[in-house]
């Protein structure tokens, strides 16, 4: 494997508005290009927009969400990326000739997609169903994998797409700023967005807070760490429909450390290159080969009712 530049972005997408958000994915992957970057990778529903889709019937979803691969998103990712000679990674809603609705993200480059992948724990509208296989793919001699938002908390999914083969795992989400349960937590103002150029040390409190980037810390460097792998994460900045995000897209190495991140009040991209030497000399290389499944592989087996709940985000 050769080294190779990846880029991640943030930026404020519009609700439903597909001409804008891949114009502005195109804007970037022209920027990046210039950097001589060979991939880059966008948010969780970065063409269509997300949080909107709460109030959404299901002929609403189906309206929105397209065919996958034939889809005019599909092809205007791999018309740009054509142009750019870049990979791509971008989300979106699918549909199947079922009307089946799946929250979907996908990998593109001048040839065509290269990969998709079904999101195996949506909510945010009761409509999509959930996926039900890992995806691990090759793009430019690199093993990669897609796991998107909460499919990431459950941790045994990043390690089954370890153990298939990725080294890279583009994790895209559409987090932080919300409530929960855990202490800290809670949506911020959208005010402090609109006078963040006039008082930005107040809104990065708040981003860089529980609410956000610090809730972030406690987990994310540790998939990383734990599985000695390459996480490029992706989330959007700005109101995603009535809810503020705060971004912080960022690329970790397989020792956990931050190697790129965006720390713009602002759309902004980060670059990083990935070098396979780390993939080694990463403490998650030896803890993978030290593995006994012969212990735990009848636990990991065990019968499980999954608790495949909906979940809907309130309104601020």
């Amino acid at each position: 494997m050769d080294p190779i530049k990846i880029a991640s972005v943030q930026f404020e997408n519009k609700s439903g508005d597909k001409d804008h958000n891949l114009a502005i994915i195109e804007s970037f992957c022209h920027k990046a290009s210039e950097e001589g970057v060979k991939v880059i990778a966008f948010h969780e529903c970065s063409i269509t927009g997300y949080t909107f889709a709460r109030n959404l019937t299901k002929d609403q979803m189906l309206d929105l969400a397209e065919i996958i691969p034939n889809g005019p998103s599909i092809i205007r990712l791999q018309e740009i990326a054509k142009t750019y000679q870049i990979a791509i990674l971008a989300g979106l809603f699918e549909k199947d000739r079922n009307d089946d609705i799946f929250k979907a993200y996908v990998c593109v480059d001048e040839n065509g997609l290269v990969a998709k992948y079904r999101k195996l724990h949506p909510f945010i509208n009761p409509h999509i169903k959930p996926g039900n296989s890992f995806c691990v793919f090759d793009l430019y001699g690199w093993k990669c994998g897609i796991l998107i938002c909460y499919d990431n908390n459950i941790i045994e999914n990043v390690r089954a797409t370890n153990l298939l083969g990725a080294d890279i795992i583009f994790m895209p989400h559409v987090t932080m700023c919300t409530p929960s349960t855990r202490p800290g937590a809670g949506f911020v103002d959208p005010a402090l967005w609109k006078n963040r150029n006039q008082d930005p040390t107040s809104l990065r409190i708040e981003f860089d807070g529980l609410k956000g980037r610090a809730w972030l810390m406690k987990w994310l460097p540790a998939r990383a760490y734990d599985n000695g792998i390459y996480v490029v994460f992706s989330n959007p900045i700005g109101m995603d429909d009535d809810q503020l995000k705060n971004g912080c897209s960022m690329i970790l190495d397989p020792f956990g450390d931050i190697i790129a991140e965006c720390r713009k009040l602002d759309d902004d991209m980060t670059i990083a290159t990935v070098t396979p030497e780390k993939l080694t000399q990463a403490g998650g290389y030896r803890y993978r080969k030290a593995r006994r499944p012969e212990l735990y592989g009848d636990i990991l087996r065990a019968d499980h009712i999954s608790e495949q709940k909906v979940v809907w985000i309130p309104k601020p």
